[in-house]
């Protein structure tokens, strides 16, 4: 059950970074990743912050959120689409 938690959580994540940050659209797969990714990085930098969103759901949504934001925004930093 953890396993699908993680996934749902990072979807909910990856999908309003994605609504939040304008740029490259990576699809619902991408958004899931991104989403799973950015929790790790933001669970990260947060600990090292010692920030703390607090437990449960919103809490890992939240730090999801910030950690798919600063990915997408690194993801579209390295790979710019020339228009």
């Amino acid at each position: 059950m953890e396993v699908i938690g993680t996934i749902i959580i990072g979807a909910i994540a990856g999908w309003i970074a994605s609504l939040l940050y304008k740029g490259t659209s990576l699809g619902i797969l991408g958004n899931i990743i991104v989403g799973i990714v950015g929790g790790f990085i933001g669970f990260w930098l947060l600990g090292k912050l010692d920030i703390s969103l607090g437990g449960g759901w919103i809490g890992a949504i939240l730090t999801g959120i910030i950690g798919a934001l600063i990915l997408l925004f690194l993801f579209n930093l390295i790979f710019k689409r020339k228009k």
